[in-house]
């Protein structure tokens, strides 16, 4: 059990069966999450679906049932606090209350809200999207993650996802299929170059865009030639011929400095501090661990001036 200067709270919102209570029973059942410390699970609706007792159990968690919008108060998650003493806290919020109500609760003292997830059921989005547009989508303006579930082949993914990047445009949105696999709904059209284009030019402010979209989505580059600019990277575990091309990115704050790219066939630049623009054809490859990754087969490398932005930033489509 580790010390912990805070207490995150976790916070679930959607409506009546958008599937809160199979996503809590999913984090519990991840050893790596719960990590054996007491979790207090605050449930602000009674759904069809009931957390498993032995689940609850084997998680060290105690589950809290609010009968009423009336009884989150202040005064009740302190005194949960005090009787529970819990090393976590997963709030499952009904929307249909209105997440207002939310501000008007005062956090104990170390309780500190860490993660938003807001889940919509797709057979329904459309539907509420018309009738019941503020309730849906409040929750979704301050989410840190916008999951879409029971998503058929046929649904509007591209459509849907840009009206919640519209919403928010910082939140990781996902859309899980009917086989518990997730995608994000990214269409060629989403992407801020042109996909039909002979050669696609990535431009500086789009290399962390491209550099995602292709670990993400590697088949969508398939046999498509791109123009990008970076770095020559020599890599001594590199057989002849191949090189890595990239550019330093910043991953999560000043001390996280990391190379961002791609293995690359052809002759590399010598000079590895020097920028070139890079023309080369991608090729889907898999690792012997099955992973799929593009490699670049260089066309052309020319000499180029340093981006403007030392390092790369990550933006969402």
């Amino acid at each position: 059990m580790r010390e912990q200067s805070i207490i995150p709270v976790y916070m679930l919102t959607g409506f009546i069966e958008s599937g809160k209570t199979t996503m809590l029973q999913s984090m519990l059942a991840d050893p790596d999450f719960t990590a054996g410390e007491k979790t207090l699970i605050i449930s602000c609706e009674e759904g069809i679906e009931e957390l498993d007792e032995l689940l609850l159990k084997r998680a060290n968690a105690v589950l809290v049932q609010l009968e009423d919008a009336e009884e989150l108060t202040s005064l009740r998650v302190k005194q949960l606090n005090a009787e529970h003493k819990p090393e976590r806290v997963m709030i499952e919020f009904n929307s249909f209350w209105g997440i207002e109500m939310m501000a008007r609760v005062k956090m104990p003292p170390r309780w500190e809200l860490v993660q938003i997830i807001t889940l919509a059921d797709a057979t329904t989005f459309g539907n509420y999207m018309t009738n019941m547009r503020k309730q849906l989508t409040d929750p979704m303006k301050t989410a840190d993650l916008i999951l879409i579930n029971r998503c058929g082949p046929d649904f509007n993914k591209s459509g849907w996802r840009k009206q919640l990047r519209a919403l928010n445009p910082s939140a990781t949105i996902l859309f899980e299929n009917p086989d518990g696999s997730t995608e994000d709904g990214v269409s060629d059209e989403d992407l801020p170059y042109d996909m039909k284009a002979e050669v696609i030019d990535i431009s500086e402010e789009n290399y962390g865009v491209f550099y995602l979209d292709s670990m993400d989505h590697p088949s969508r580059y398939d046999g498509r030639t791109i123009r990008v600019t970076g770095q020559p990277f020599k890599d001594s575990s590199f057989p002849g011929g191949f090189y890595y091309f990239g550019r330093y990115a910043m991953t999560c704050c000043a001390n996280d400095i990391a190379k961002c790219g791609w293995v690359c066939k052809g002759d590399a630049p010598a000079d590895e501090k020097s920028f070139v623009t890079l023309t080369a054809r991608c090729q889907v490859v898999t690792s012997p661990e099955g992973q799929e990754a593009i490699l670049l087969q260089q066309l052309s490398a020319e000499k180029a001036r340093p981006p403007k932005e030392k390092y790369v930033t990550f933006g969402n489509v």
